[in-house]
């Protein structure tokens, strides 16, 4: 079974970037969920689809990965450039600004 290395992205409702720095090594589903007739609740019976094991570096995983003899796909996240103003969000109200700001 073939797992994959990668590093998380942020999550679509916040701006930061915490949970992204560590790389994860996580296995695919072997099999799809099924739902239980009597209480409707959806399971699987694949086991390593709960594993997920974290680590510092890319590095660090993929040495763990070939230490165990697992067959590991890293897959490489575009990294955003920080957008980080001089003056930040104080700058709106500051009052020395050169220009008037106005809606």
């Amino acid at each position: 079974m073939r797992a994959r290395i990668y590093r998380p992205s942020r999550t679509a409702m916040s701006s930061g970037t915490a949970k992204t720095r560590e790389w994860i090594l996580e296995y695919p589903p072997r099999s799809a969920r099924e739902v239980d007739p009597l209480m409707g609740w959806t399971s699987s019976d694949d086991t390593q689809s709960q594993v997920k094991l974290r680590f510092e570096t890319k590095e660090a995983a993929l040495s763990y990965a070939k230490d165990e003899g697992i067959e590991a796909v890293v897959l490489e996240s575009k990294v955003r450039k920080i957008n980080i103003r001089p003056r930040g969000y104080g700058e709106n109200f500051a009052t020395d600004r050169k220009v008037v700001w106005t809606h």
